[in-house]
């Protein structure tokens, strides 16, 4: 028999289900949080963009999704990572002298959508291989650095992803929010042109640890810490059944476009 809360699998996925203290229901995909996703960039990271010569040691700098740079939810995303990027200095950001003569590290579209700027393939906090300050995210560098967490230093989307929240509304004004893995489609038409996407490969899944506990950060940071409390009991009762039931909870992987 199913703990309440529980939800029958779908699709191959199982689900939980929360109901918040609005009286929104959500629904949580426990087979992804389960999994040992995390995220291999420079550790078997192929880049979503398609490359004609995956040999070219220079490839490296630019793998993941740092390729397109960062588009801001809204005005407090922006001005969080303002502020975060005027603590940086030329040591710890390669491309600070070039932000700084564009007039900043951001730009805004003609849609008007606020995105960070790119220069040479790839977002501009993106610190190349050659810096002597250090290879990856300026931002979440310096956060490290800092003993702070790099999701507060961070553009939302760079952090959120590979947790998305889907929200549905009904006629009443009532919320169900999904809680699951970011698939192709959620990118719009560009998804489906991504050379490489971490969450339909076996690669990603590899950690030992089940990424609700290694993304514990991210998954509060979405959801609240309440929601996260209460849903990690339900996650480690389905973990204890798996084991004793000898087996792993399964990995279900997105259907690659063509397939």
């Amino acid at each position: 028999m199913l703990s309440p809360g529980v939800v029958p699998p779908v699709d191959g996925h199982r689900w939980l289900e929360l109901i918040d203290h609005a009286g929104d229901r959500w629904l949580f995909d426990a087979t992804f949080l389960l999994s040992g996703y995390h995220c291999i960039y420079r550790n078997g990271c192929q880049s979503i963009t398609d490359d004609p010569d995956p040999a070219d040691p220079d490839r490296l700098d630019t793998l993941g999704c740092c390729v397109h740079g960062a588009h801001f939810v809204d005005e407090e995303d922006l001005i969080s990572v303002a502020a975060s990027s005027a603590l940086l200095d030329s040591s710890t950001w390669q491309f600070k002298a070039r932000a700084d003569a564009k007039g900043g590290p951001f730009k805004q579209k003609k849609s008007g959508e606020w995105v960070t700027r790119k220069t040479k393939g790839a977002c501009i906090f993106l610190n190349r291989s050659d810096f002597p300050g250090g290879q990856g995210c300026a931002l979440h560098r310096a956060a490290l650095e800092r003993g702070e967490r790099p999701i507060d230093w961070k553009p939302d989307v760079c952090w959120q992803v590979p947790v998305r929240l889907d929200v549905h509304s009904d006629e009443y004004g009532n919320e169900t929010v999904f809680v699951r893995a970011w698939e192709r489609k959620d990118w719009g038409p560009g998804g489906e042109d991504f050379h490489w996407w971490c969450i339909e490969e076996e690669a990603a899944y590899t950690n030992p640890a089940p990424f609700f506990q290694t993304g514990r950060d991210e998954l509060v940071g979405l959801i609240g810490e309440d929601l996260y409390t209460r849903l990690v009991p339900l996650l480690e009762e389905l973990q204890f059944e798996a084991a004793v039931a000898g087996r792993e909870i399964p990995v279900e992987l997105g259907v690659k476009p063509g397939q």
